[in-house]
């Protein structure tokens, strides 16, 4: 079984050769000595904000370190045959503006809408005349309720609660929504700004008070939401267990959190506000993975005279004598002169490793050193020869892909205190015992993934801490160790699954890190906790995207509005830089 699959490794695009990929060859592929802007990282927000400034005039070069493009948001084929989403697996947050903006349909990008969308099957014992439970939901409300009642009358049907909790977060989502698409009020300005400089960060408090108007007498009860324990709050709304612990766990996915940690409702609300083509809080699998919507991205970028370089690490970011920036130095040598650069890296790699110190300001550095980037994540990449078998939902004659197949699929999430446990032992240093397991078959909606009759399995497994307890460290032996306790638990739901495996791919935290620069492993780039969101990310006074240095811009997960294939950061960090580089 190969458990790291080096050498294997090979990335894939989502066409013979896509348009960034044969730009390459041509003009755009020749390193100039100069460009108005560079941006470091080919991440999705990398991306988008090297796409926002061509298509607005702004030359613009993208330099990656790896062999492809996407960061997180990458099709690798680490098994030959099986194509995965290495890293990032699901898509909805993306914002609609950058699909539309950037043509991304015309560009190659093609999903498969999930519904229904979430599936989490029960361990109980089954009878002949019996199944033991499930629940199914999807966008048929009167679907839901029906599956919703086998575990509680009271929340399927007396006073409607599932439909009625629904609408309340619609409402919260549709009061937040603004907040994604513009830099934060800037505070700062406020104090010490020019009168111009003020006014503009007047029209910055106009998403704000629209939320608030939005929110109306309402605005305590959602205040909640965003504060308190998502456990407390689905308290209030629900009595069943299966249902609860099925929600929570997008409140905790991701996150060094447990359903019962004050502010975890934010990360939940962060995993429902998306939309894909006009359907409100749907995900979808993108058709051959998530490099195809990097690779859409690029070509956008590329169309209009873009130029990306892979496997071209920047080592340092130029300044000149009056500490502006002035470029970027290359790890081959190459220096590449430019009036802006955006860093789509983390805030740690972006400050305390590429530019000068002696530039930042000590207590802006101290700042960034002591985010908390602490990840309970292991992504676990399976191939399978054949489709799990669940005792809850047995599969058809021909093993096709059913309707349950397609979603997202919890396991050992029966229960919010099961949950907990899983979250309590990450914290003794120790990966859980039972630990919440996202389930995901992409190849159900997209055959192109995997061979004829076999599939590829994405495994999203939490609490694993990044440093293991007794001085233990994640070799192969303990990721090994780690996997198998993760296929025994999903063997109990499927029976026959460990047999079906071909070979897997295991990415503890510090794999993550190390393959895809995320820091400590943390998908977000950092913990979306409520101190460090919105005004304070990635610190105070620095979340409008420029940085203490003039011409250095944040343009990644780790600047607002945060994690997640959203692609605001970077559109937001284009917009920002645009509206500089006018007045230089």
């Amino acid at each position: 079984m190969a458990a790291g699959g080096r050498g294997l490794i090979r990335a894939l695009h989502s066409s013979p050769c896509p348009a960034w990929k044969r730009a390459q060859s041509g003009a755009n592929g020749r390193l100039k000595p100069e460009y108005d802007a560079v941006v470091i990282g080919a991440g999705h927000n990398g991306l988008v904000a090297a796409a926002y400034l061509q298509r607005l005039g702004v030359n613009t070069a993208v330099f990656e370190r790896r062999h492809v493009i996407g960061g997180a948001a990458v099709t690798e084929e680490i098994i030959p045959g099986f194509k995965f989403s290495r890293a990032s697996y699901l898509l909805s947050l993306l914002r609609p503006q950058i699909y539309t903006d950037l043509e991304l349909k015309k560009h190659g990008l093609k999903l498969h809408l999930r519904d229904p969308y979430s599936f989490t099957p029960m361990l109980e014992e089954g009878t002949l005349s019996r199944l033991p439970r499930s629940l199914l939901l999807g966008t048929d409300m009167a679907a839901n309720q029906k599956q919703i009642s086998q575990f509680s009358r009271k929340d399927a049907q007396v006073g409607k609660a599932f439909p009625k909790y629904e609408e309340f977060m619609k409402r919260l989502v549709l009061a937040i929504d603004p907040l994604l698409d513009a830099a934060p009020v800037d505070t700062a300005a406020f104090r010490h700004g020019s009168l111009l400089q003020r006014l503009r960060a007047l029209s910055t408090l106009k998403p704000l008070l629209k939320a608030g108007r939005t929110l109306g007498a309402q605005l305590p009860q959602y205040y909640e939401v965003l504060t308190a324990p998502i456990s407390k709050v689905l308290d209030q709304w629900f009595e069943s267990e299966p249902l609860k612990a099925t929600l929570a766990t997008d409140a905790v996915i991701g996150a060094m959190t447990s359903p019962h940690t004050p502010g975890s409702g934010y990360v939940l609300l962060h995993h429902v506000m998306g939309s894909l083509e006009g359907m409100q809080g749907a995900w979808s699998y993108v058709q051959g993975g998530m490099g195809a919507l990097s690779d859409a991205i690029a070509n956008s970028a590329a169309t209009h005279g873009a130029s990306i370089f892979t496997e071209k690490t920047v080592a340092k970011v130029q300044m000149n004598s009056e500490g502006r920036v002035q470029g970027v130095t290359l790890q081959d040598g190459d220096e590449v002169r430019s009036r802006v650069v955006l860093s789509c890296a983390s805030p740690q790699v972006t400050f305390l490793e590429l530019t000068p110190q002696e530039w930042l300001p000590g207590a802006f550095v101290k700042r960034i050193s002591q985010l908390d980037t602490q990840s309970p994540v292991t992504k676990i990449n399976v191939a399978v020869d054949r489709l799990p078998n669940f005792q809850a939902a047995p599969n058809a004659p021909g093993d096709k892909p059913q309707a349950h197949h397609q979603c997202s699929i919890h396991l050992n999430c029966e229960d919010t205190l099961l949950l907990h446990q899983a979250f309590e032992d990450a914290k003794g240093g120790l990966p859980s015992q039972k630990p919440m397991i996202e389930l995901c078959i992409p190849s159900s909606l997209d055959p192109t993934l995997a061979p004829p009759g076999c599939h590829v399995v994405s495994l999203f497994t939490q609490y694993t801490p990044y440093t293991l307890a007794g001085g233990k460290v994640w070799d192969e032996q303990e990721k090994n160790t780690y996997a198998d306790k993760v296929f025994d638990c999903i063997e109990a739901y499927a029976p026959g699954f460990k047999r079906s495996v071909l070979a897997r791919d295991i990415l503890t935290p510090p794999d993550l890190e190390r393959i895809f620069g995320l820091p400590g492993g943390n998908i977000f780039h950092g913990a979306m906790s409520l101190d460090q969101l919105y005004f304070a990310r990635p610190v105070p006074q620095h979340s409008d995207y420029r940085c203490p240095v003039q011409g250095l811009y944040l343009c990644g997960s780790g600047a607002h509005p945060g994690g997640g294939v959203m692609g605001a950061a970077g559109r937001n960090a284009a917009h920002v830089v645009l509206r500089d580089l006018k007045n230089m």
